[in-house]
């Protein structure tokens, strides 16, 4: 197939004209005079007529790479907007170890955000914290979700955030529970001890101080770190403290009705019969503080552990808790003869030793008429203390009503009970009341129609030993001190007078006698060393000796052979010893 643009031959067999000869002779013709050549007359009905097809050109590649670029920046900016999470904002108190951009979030120890920015609050007093989180940590923003910075921090014996050394500070989240949802969240200046997922169980403990309990203090259960101090608080009365305590699992299931709560700062120091005591809980609870709690001695085993947020009583010290309750308690009033220094509130009130009551205070009261004021001591009397001790097998004191009690208390004093302030210690002069029996004491009754009825007593104690000691002074005093002394003085002359004669006795001895003796002791010396040569085992006399018993010994034997004979032939006294026959 010949191309549409090449050359045909005229019709009459003359040579071909190009199609572009056409316009060019036509051009001539019309301008005779554009050329010295002569024009050229042509046909158009000669020229045949042309049809030209126009090639389709397709779009090229290189703008590909541009539109597929655009397409991909699309995605991913559409993709980053999708799988965006929500932004939340976090106030703290200050911004330190938080840098925008580099701060990360993360729920445990998983990154779920980072800080976008970070900014003052209108009044200044706080930062504000914007985070962006990821998709997949929307459903951690409850209302009672916790945020809270960790960094590197020494607390008593305790060093928590040491990865943060090397990776910087991140801030954690402790997810809540509420179904409720949230943007913005206050967060905690301080890592919470317990976690929403932390095994163990809270409870609330009530008493009238700290001590030296912490934020964070540790809990021990038979010198076990079973727990920590999670709270504590001032009550609105202001006249005592609550206490949070979260105790672990599997400590927890100890607690129950009959734990008993303790403050175990510091050293228990006892000093009895044994010696010597001295009890910590451990290094820790002496430098932060502590708490401890254990059963009561007397509780039932197998108690079921007690409930979420059960409330204790805290006590001072172990004594104090290990103590049975006092659910009795009896008021009276002693008035003493003596001084009261040294007894103080709380002081005890024992029965031969064992304690049954405290002071509770001590007061003055003075009268109209003039007289001496008095010095009422009021006493606690726990009746179930000494019913406790009752040994059993044995019937205990029939106090069961009010009048069965006044009668017991009125026999005891009818057999001499009386209180008597005797001293606890002579170290520190703490006194303390002494209930016992003085059977010489001068008969006294109870008078029941008081409030607080009276309690008799008797002197003693180291008021009688000062009393005793006054006395004895007294009597010394009205001694003939000078005659005494005149007497004193010869008697010391007279023991002048003997000692000087024992003196020139010593030296007449050591002048006449010792020369005497020391000839006398010579000659012994010469008998003893002539009584040793005689006594020689090869001296003569030795020998002769033994050949001596060597002869009486043969005669012995021959008077025994005859003794023998003369019993077996008496007849041989006179008839002589018989021959033996052949």
């Amino acid at each position: 197939m010949s191309d549409p643009t090449s050359e045909k031959p005229d019709s009459a067999g003359g040579a071909s004209v190009p199609p572009a000869a056409k316009p060019i002779a036509s051009q001539q013709a019309a301008n005779p005079q554009s050329g010295s050549e002569p024009a050229i007359t042509t046909n158009s009905a000669d020229i045949p007529n042309v049809k030209v097809r126009q090639r389709r050109r397709l779009p090229s590649f290189v703008w590909a790479v541009p539109i597929i670029a655009a397409l991909i920046g699309i995605w991913l900016v559409v993709h980053s907007v999708t799988s965006q999470g929500p932004v939340i904002t976090i106030s703290f108190k200050s911004a330190e170890g938080l840098e925008a951009g580099k701060t990360k979030i993360r729920y445990k120890d998983v990154d779920v955000g980072h800080v976008t920015a970070i900014t003052l609050s209108s009044d200044r007093k706080r930062v504000l914290v914007s985070a962006q989180l990821i998709k997949s940590a929307s459903d951690i923003l409850a209302t009672d979700t916790r945020f809270f910075v960790v960094k590197p921090r020494i607390s008593g014996g305790s060093v928590s955030g040491l990865s943060t050394l090397l990776s910087g500070n991140y801030i954690s989240v402790d997810v809540g529970v509420a179904e409720a949802t949230t943007d913005e969240f206050v967060g905690l200046e301080e890592p919470p001890l317990v976690t929403r997922d932390s095994a163990g169980h809270e409870f609330v403990l009530r008493g009238t101080q700290t001590g030296s309990v912490n934020y964070g203090s540790p809990i021990f259960f038979r010198h076990i770190n079973a727990g920590h101090v999670t709270k504590f608080t001032l009550d609105q009365d202001g006249k005592g403290v609550t206490i949070r305590v979260f105790i672990d699992a599997p400590y927890d299931q100890y607690v129950t009705a009959d734990t008993r709560f303790w403050h175990a700062s510091g050293v228990d120091m006892q000093l009895d019969a044994n010696g010597l005591r001295i009890t910590t809980e451990s290094l820790t609870s002496l430098i932060e503080g502590g708490l401890a709690f254990q059963d009561h001695d007397d509780a039932l085993p197998g108690g079921k552990p007690a409930f979420e947020g059960s409330i204790f009583t805290l006590f001072e010290d172990r004594e104090q808790a290990m103590r049975a309750p006092d659910t009795k308690v009896r008021n009276f009033l002693m008035y003493f003869p003596e001084s009261l220094r040294g007894l103080s509130k709380g002081a005890p009130v024992d029965l031969r030793g064992i304690v049954i009551g405290e002071v509770k205070s001590v007061g003055v009261e003075f009268s109209d008429n003039g007289r001496v004021p008095r010095f009422p001591v009021e006493v606690n009397i726990f009746p179930d203390r000494l019913r406790s001790r009752v040994r059993s097998g044995t019937k205990p004191p029939d106090d069961d009503t009010e009048a069965k009690e006044r009668a017991l208390v009125d026999h005891l004093l009818a057999s001499g009970l009386r209180a008597q302030l005797r001293s606890g210690s002579l170290l520190t002069g703490q006194l303390y009341i002494a209930l016992d029996f003085f059977p010489d004491a001068k008969p006294a009754k109870m008078d029941w129609s008081t409030a607080y009825p009276v309690l008799p007593t008797v002197g003693g104690g180291l008021g009688e030993i000062q009393d005793t000691v006054g006395r004895i002074a007294k009597k010394i005093d009205k001694l003939p001190m000078e005659q005494m002394s005149a007497q004193l003085v010869q008697a010391l002359e007279k023991l002048n007078t003997t000692l000087a004669s024992t003196e020139k006795l010593v030296r007449r001895l050591d002048t006449d006698v010792t020369p005497e003796l020391t000839s006398t002791l010579k000659e012994a010396k010469a008998t003893l060393a002539n009584a040793n040569a005689i006594l020689a085992e090869d001296a003569p006399l030795q020998q002769d000796v033994r050949e001596s018993l060597k002869q009486v010994a043969k005669s012995a034997r021959a008077l025994a052979n005859l003794a023998d004979m003369l019993e077996r032939h008496p007849d041989a006294l006179l008839f002589g010893k018989q021959k033996v026959k052949p």
